[in-house]
């Protein structure tokens, strides 16, 4: 993928400082600390090194990547490496694709309330998905469950849903049987919805009283879970989750048109029409809305349930086993976890991914060698023009 003219970084640079005269008593830390790593990433704010080419005597600097999971051109890389941490193994069987929406009535206190809300939304739509699955009249056994949140429409509008990759079968609770799901069906969304409803009040008006009263009773009758469909088989179903919904951030630099000294362009596909589009945005407000898709520090927003919870590594091998025993040819291939193919997803994905290797920018050249190295500057160092638009 060609490097893209316009970078959020420059839109950063640009409108931050008008930004924050105007919204910065709103801010949080990780909203500040964005802005800061994004217009410093791969400059000398983050430090680097100074390079010498022995093949064809070229000089130059290299600077590291900010490392924020906001920043375009790092969280590529962030989540690959986050990905091969864990063992979640592939197994060979039909997945399923599944989101749980959250009603417009919440929006405003999940905005509010980002650490509550959105791991509890995460949590309570995961287990409604196991335990409805675990009923004998669907799967009748635990699935594995890989959930990832996200938070905005194509126009960076707040909308937070999590999409949820499930295993279509799973082991029963005594070990000793692999139970799959029927052909095109895991479990009914009709009750599904409800259920995580029900729960999600529940939840929060056992915990957070002060919050669930401020939430109009005709939001639990809206639909929680709008979705749930096959989404293929074995690796190739994971491969395409992981690059479609797991690598994927609010904005990525291509989808970035134009900027002036005012206003910034984007391009969106509409939902509807599935065609592409263009929406100008004065400088501030397209900030505005991007930095509503900044999670607070300690959210993660990938996690994974169920039979790929990480305390069940040995319930994994036993579903394997017993995919075999049921005639699934799996016995001579080797095993593949989810981090296996993350360096793959983040290459089919819209995200940018950089060649980490050092090489010379002039040959190509490998023979490099590092003679003076700068160190990354405090998080303040980053200054920002402060004129109005």
């Amino acid at each position: 993928m060609n490097k893209p003219q316009l970078e959020l970084a420059d839109v950063v640079r640009r409108f931050a400082g008008p930004y924050k005269q105007q919204f910065g008593h709103l801010m949080l830390p990780s909203h500040h600390r964005a802005l800061q790593d994004i217009a410093g990433c791969m400059t000398e704010a983050m430090g680097g090194g100074r390079y010498h080419c022995n093949d064809c005597n070229e000089t130059f600097w290299s600077y590291h990547g900010c490392r924020n999971r906001s920043c375009p051109k790092c969280h590529g890389r962030q989540i690959a490496d986050w990905l091969k941490c864990r063992s979640a193994e592939i197994l060979p069987c039909r997945y399923f694709h599944l989101v749980a929406t959250v009603p417009s009535e919440l929006r405003r206190l999940f905005l509010r309330h980002q650490k509550t809300f959105y791991g509890l939304l995460m949590k309570i739509a995961a287990d409604a998905v196991r335990d409805l699955a675990a009923e004998k009249r669907y799967v009748g056994a635990e699935v594995g469950i890989l959930a990832v949140l996200h938070t905005w429409t194509g126009r960076l509008h707040h909308h937070p849903h999590v999409h949820m990759l499930v295993t279509g079968g799973g082991v029963t609770d005594d070990r000793t049987a692999w139970h799959h799901a029927a052909n095109e069906f895991l479990v009914p969304v009709r009750k599904l919805s409800p259920m995580i409803a029900r729960r999600f009040a529940e939840a929060l008006q056992k915990s957070h009283p002060d919050l669930f009263k401020q939430i109009p009773a005709n939001a639990w009758n809206r639909q929680w879970c709008s979705y749930c469909k096959p989404y293929g088989t074995g690796k190739d179903a994971v491969l395409q989750y992981l690059a479609r919904y797991v690598f994927r951030i609010a904005i990525t630099n291509h989808r970035l048109i134009s900027m002036d000294e005012s206003h910034v362009t984007l391009k969106y596909k509409d939902h509807d029409t599935g065609q592409w589009k263009t929406e100008r945005l004065e400088g501030v407000q397209f900030l505005r809305r991007f930095l509503f898709h900044v999670l607070p520090k300690g959210l993660h927003k990938v996690r994974y349930y169920g039979l790929w919870h990480p305390c069940k590594r040995d319930r994994q091998a036993q579903a394997r086993l017993l995919l075999e025993l049921t005639a699934v040819p799996v016995a001579d291939t080797p095993v593949v976890l989810v981090g296996d193919l993350a360096d793959e997803a983040l290459g089919q994905s819209s995200l940018q991914s950089h060649d980490h290797s050092m090489k010379c920018p002039k040959c190509g050249g490998t023979n490099i060698l590092l003679f003076q190295k700068i160190r990354r500057r405090k998080a303040n160092m980053v200054t920002w023009p402060t004129g109005g638009q």
